[in-house]
């Protein structure tokens, strides 16, 4: 159960636009906009700064963010970001299993070492504190630019503001992707 009221019916020029926008983009309302249509400064931030992500960058693989994103998401333990997540990149494209493993990514022989590579950083960079050590890096470089490394830091802080704004508000699956197995971690599926 949320933790705030999810507005049904917005007020405001901000809150109406960004519901348009969901419902359009969707099909439907999101719980994270209803929950943030409470604060009209929220929505524009937040809304730019995804609209920026989306448009300009560019230059990280997509199935390689796609996991990325998803590990951050189940390190953090939303199961809305975990869910739409996995609809959002099997849509995209990106191979069901490997989304689904990500959060037994150790043990699966699913993945590239490059892969490999960016699921160790992105929990290392998704954990409190941060601990992304020099030797993580250094495997990082063997595989990725500099720019693809930073665009990668910027994809994992993303998620982390999205899956916390989400679960510190309480927000839980809306079943966007009704086969979603990931696991999340410390939660127990149906929390």
């Amino acid at each position: 159960m949320a933790h705030v009221e999810l507005i049904e019916r917005p007020r405001g020029i901000v809150p109406r636009l960004a519901f348009r926008y969901a419902r359009r983009r969707f099909g439907r309302s999101v719980e994270p906009v209803a929950a943030a249509a409470h604060h009209s400064g929220v929505l524009v931030a937040t809304g730019a700064l995804e609209s920026v992500a989306a448009r300009s960058w560019r230059r990280l693989d997509e199935g390689i963010r796609w996991l990325a994103v998803q590990a951050a998401a189940a390190q953090i333990g939303c199961s809305w970001c975990t869910d739409f997540g996995y609809d959002e990149s099997v849509r995209a494209g990106a191979d069901p299993r490997k989304v689904r493993d990500v959060a037994r990514f150790r043990d699966s022989d699913a993945y590239t070492p490059v892969e490999r590579a960016v699921l160790e950083y992105t929990v290392a960079a998704t954990a409190t504190p941060a601990n992304v050590g020099a030797d993580l890096v250094d495997e990082l470089r063997r595989h990725l630019d500099e720019q693809e490394i930073v665009e990668l830091a910027a994809w994992v802080a993303l998620e982390n503001l999205r899956s916390r704004f989400n679960a510190g508000l309480g927000l839980r699956s809306q079943g966007f992707a009704e086969t979603c197995e990931v696991p999340l971690a410390g939660v127990e599926r149906g929390a």
